[in-house]
């Protein structure tokens, strides 16, 4: 996935806004919450990092070319970081984007998601 592809991806999903920031990061949020940071792999496939379940993350951790996600994952937080296609190929990476915006945004106020157009899933 291309960083392009990466940013439309995250830019057809509901109530979504994008900022570049922590050093060129291309950062999605729903609402004012993360729910995707992408740019900081140097290898030729985006590092992307999203929100996860707890199962997902379990798995998601132990998988070549995925690894808890620096800093949020220290903290106690399910993130993942995806480093290489390896075990979660373009396709899938996608799902658990998706997944990561619906978490996020159910974690948002009523009124919040009201204002957003979001509906409570």
């Amino acid at each position: 996935m291309t960083l392009d592809e990466y940013n439309a991806f995250c830019a057809s999903l509901p109530a979504t806004s994008h900022v570049v920031q922590w050093g060129g990061a291309h950062v999605w949020k729903v609402g004012d919450k993360v729910f995707a940071v992408a740019g900081w792999n140097e290898g030729e496939l985006l590092g992307v990092t999203f929100k996860v379940s707890e199962l997902a993350f379990d798995i998601l951790r132990e998988q070549p070319g995925c690894r808890p996600a620096p800093y949020l994952a220290s903290r106690g937080m399910k993130w993942i970081q995806r480093q290489t296609g390896e075990s979660v190929d373009d396709a899938a990476l996608c799902d658990y984007l998706r997944e990561s915006h619906g978490l996020v945004a159910a974690k948002l106020t009523r009124k919040a998601r009201a204002d957003l157009g979001l509906k409570r899933e």
